[in-house]
């Protein structure tokens, strides 16, 4: 190279840290998930002792006990109130964290968010696909083919907390929005397959609470000045009847707890060179849903859900060599990793970027097997798919819960053994040598 030939311009990186006060959001996130993981897993091991227990009429006889004002099509099981009601709690944080990656988070960058979006389309693609392979000459069983198509956030980091993984922030942050987006896809399955007997009547009821509610909480700093819990004594009632006429309208009601977080406004710190005036709504619901959310609604549906009298190891044998678990366990634990792995490989391929410095390939591997901890969503789309109780639906659980322990434990495993290089990159990203209260390590990343 001649003194006047230039320099080779960098190769993009994708993988970053991301910025500081990023980091320390999620951090906080997965921090609340973890015990919310913990909880989760404990209502499943609950409910799978109880139902084959001898006291097992008792389980199902609760899971199917019927409440609610029939009227309003609101006569539901508590099996059936925590698929449609506490579950809306949890995808309403959905809408809510999208939106904010979106709109406020590092994900508002297309260079940033174009990699872990196409890796959680190819998460939900690939799984689909095998599915439908397994199950291609049985249009009973095709129904499920979008069961393998979710992450369990919780549950996921609930893994890395008993392995002791340290995993570094870049990782976090992927594995984060690969659950939320494909979260979100899901729930757009959910609206667009699994939704029967559509009445518009209801449908176009909602749009009215919808828009106030919407209209509300984008102005509520004009009404309810930071009182956060004046808007949310007002937004609930509206939230309920926007949930209420969506569920009567045939559309999943989770659906309506989307909606209803994209509606809340984001707010953008610093966004004119100044702080922003107090924790916005969406911050303030976040906080205060959050816990209900990782340490009721879901492990309460956990509860409803995961129980399945699997019947002896015979029964087992059998719920293992239906097509349905099949093509749930090949879904998961290989269709995650292809899917994930692939198209993260594909991109940075045709974009030229390359790792950041800090990871290598069979970290991605690692968290793409951890993605494959498809729990929750796996399992309403089970009971949408089959309703609950069938046959397949059963074959269907005992499918998710075994790919759901197989991929924790590949996942430990591939990630356990780069502790060591993952505690070496934590070491790095705590080192604050001017005491000004942000790691150099982001300082030298957001001065690139």
């Amino acid at each position: 190279m001649t003194p006047e030939s230039p320099l080779p311009k960098p190769r993009p990186a994708v993988f970053g840290r991301g910025s500081y006060a990023e980091s320390l959001r999620i951090g906080e996130i997965l921090r609340k998930e973890t015990v919310g993981g913990a909880l989760l897993v404990a209502a499943a091991v609950i409910a799978l002792i109880w139902a084959n227990s001898p006291a097992s009429e008792s389980y199902f006889a609760l899971r199917d006990f019927k409440i609610g004002y029939e009227p309003w099509h609101l006569e539901l099981s508590l099996g059936a109130w925590a698929a449609d009601g506490l579950l809306a709690v949890f995808f309403f944080l959905v809408g809510l964290e999208l939106k904010r990656e979106f709109v406020a988070g590092d994900l508002r960058q297309i260079s940033k968010s174009i990699v872990p979006v196409a890796a959680a389309v190819g998460g939900v693609v690939i799984p689909a696909l095998i599915y439908a392979a397994v199950n291609l000459y049985s249009p009973e069983t095709l129904r499920g083919w979008a069961i393998p198509t979710a992450t369990d956030i919780a549950f996921a980091v609930a893994v890395l907390a008993i392995i002791g993984s340290h995993l570094p922030s870049a990782l976090r942050i992927f594995l984060l929005t690969l659950a939320v987006v494909d979260d979100l896809i899901a729930i757009s399955i959910i609206a667009v397959f699994y939704s029967d007997n559509i009445q518009p009547g209801p449908l176009l009821l909602a749009l009215v609470p919808l828009a106030v509610y919407t209209f509300l909480a984008q102005k509520y700093r004009r009404f309810f000045g930071t009182k956060g819990a004046a808007a949310w004594f007002i937004l609930f009632p509206l939230g309920a009847a926007t949930w209420a006429l969506v569920h009567a309208s045939g559309i999943h009601a989770t659906v309506a707890g989307v909606l209803l977080g994209f509606a809340i406004p984001v707010i953008r710190s610093k966004a004119s060179g100044g702080p922003a005036a107090g924790p916005g709504l969406s911050e303030i619901f976040e906080h205060r849903f959050r816990p209900i959310s990782a340490g009721v609604a879901v492990p309460i549906f956990a509860f409803f859900s995961a129980g399945v009298a699997v019947g002896g190891w015979e029964g087992l044998g059998a719920a293992l060599a239906d097509p349905v678990s099949i093509g749930i366990i090949f879904g998961l634990v290989l269709g995650k990793p292809i899917g994930i792995l692939g198209i993260t490989w594909l991109v940075t391929k045709l974009t030229r970027a390359e790792l950041d410095r800090s990871l290598k390939w069979i970290d991605i591997f690692g968290v793409s097997l951890l993605a494959g901890i498809g729990f929750t969503v796996s399992l309403l789309v089970a009971e949408l798919s089959f309703g609950q109780g069938s046959a397949h639906d059963d074959h269907a659980k005992v499918g998710i819960l075994a790919a759901s322990l197989l991929a924790a434990i590949l996942a430990s495993v591939v990630l356990g053994a780069r502790n060591r290089q993952y505690r070496a990159v934590e070491a790095e990203e705590s080192i604050d040598s001017d005491e000004d209260g942000i790691p150099d390590v982001y300082e030298r990343d957001s001065s690139k």
